[in-house]
């Protein structure tokens, strides 16, 4: 790996850890690599292609150099990711960020029941994103609104999902893979899985697998590491 390539055009497949933003690893990497390459200029291209939710961990695309051009083109992509879903029970997040309440009892719930909602799901859906998101309100993001204790509302939107498979069931816990198009919040849609089933459900673990031909099986938290070094590459 040397300067010009980076400057060129460079794509890390990084593996988001959890509990960090996806700015915090892109600032990460940028530290590192202008560290390792001073020659690097001043104002040296880098984005991610897809912000990652603190809570979630994955794939991370980021692109460098003239490669920045083609991130619209990587967010076009459609998304591919493992979920957790609890059901029995809510958080105002609709993931782990906040406590557990409005618990409900779901012994009534078969497992062909949760297979019926998942397969409900499957196709195009109006969505309602997280009022704990990064989507901006008048210029402000609803989750510094929604921290703050304001009341927010947030609009629906068309979404697609593809195809939800490998679905596994152990008592509470709600487990499958989710293929879904562009601006798809997994947390809504763990969100209305437990609205359809009457008994609420919200996201225990995320993990984003593929953003288009890209997958997780190429990634690596690696380059986020204080000892790696990029010449290895």
């Amino acid at each position: 790996m040397t300067s010009e390539q980076l400057q060129s055009g460079y794509i890390f497949l990084v593996d988001k850890p959890l509990d960090w933003t996806s700015f915090q690893a892109v600032n990460k990497l940028k530290y590192k690599l202008k560290r390792e390459y001073r020659e690097l200029p001043k104002k040296f291209k880098i984005g991610h292609a897809g912000t990652l939710d603190p809570r979630a961990t994955g794939l991370l695309i980021v692109c460098t150099g003239k490669f920045t051009k083609r991130i619209p083109e990587i967010q076009d992509a459609p998304k591919e990711y493992w979920a957790e879903v609890k059901i029995g029970v809510q958080t105002e997040s609709y993931d782990t960020e906040k406590s557990e309440i409005l618990h409900q009892d779901f012994s009534h719930i078969t497992e062909e029941d949760i297979h019926k909602t998942l397969e409900k799901f499957v196709g195009e859906i109006d969505q309602k994103p997280p009022v704990f998101s990064a989507l901006k309100i008048d210029g402000e993001r609803a989750y510094n609104l929604a921290r703050a204790g304001e009341e927010v509302e947030m609009k629906s939107r068309k979404t697609t999902i593809h195809y939800i498979n490998d679905i596994k069931i152990d008592g509470a816990l709600v487990s499958f893979i989710v293929g879904c198009s562009k601006g798809t919040y997994i947390r809504s849609l763990a969100h209305d899985i437990g609205q359809d089933l009457g008994v609420g459900a919200y996201l225990t673990q995320l993990r984003r697998t593929k953003i288009g031909d890209y997958s997780i099986e190429n990634a690596s938290e690696k380059f986020l590491d204080n000892d790696y070094h990029f010449e290895d590459l």
